[in-house]
């Protein structure tokens, strides 16, 4: 009996898709409690067009471009792209904002 082929990449395209909804509910949620955005071109964005018209822009643009993945050759290219993107929201996004949030929570627990 040989093991399932799965294939990665639509399992990556999913996940990427759950990290930029995260990353935007976490940049909201982080700029009501008094948190600054760190990138300065969504700093910028945000000041031009608003916090939400911002967000909304700039996610649903990547969560629409994600699935764009699922059709490149070859597949291998796909899931390093996709990879390396989810390291990268994982390291600069998803860690940053549990350490906040955790750090608010604990303030909120102690006070």
């Amino acid at each position: 009996m040989q093991p399932s082929s799965i294939e990665p990449v639509p399992r990556l395209v999913v996940l990427n898709i759950m990290l930029q909804t995260f990353d935007g509910l976490a940049t909201y949620y982080g700029l009501s409690l008094g948190v600054q955005e760190g990138n300065p071109m969504m700093q910028a964005a945000m000041l031009q067009w608003g916090v939400v018209n911002t967000l909304l822009g700039t996610k649903g643009a990547a969560c629409l471009t994600l699935p764009v993945f699922l059709f490149v050759r070859p597949r291998r290219l796909s899931v390093w792209a996709l990879a390396v993107l989810a390291v990268a929201y994982l390291a600069l996004s998803f860690v940053p904002w549990l350490a906040i949030f955790f750090s608010e929570a604990q303030q909120i627990i102690w006070v």
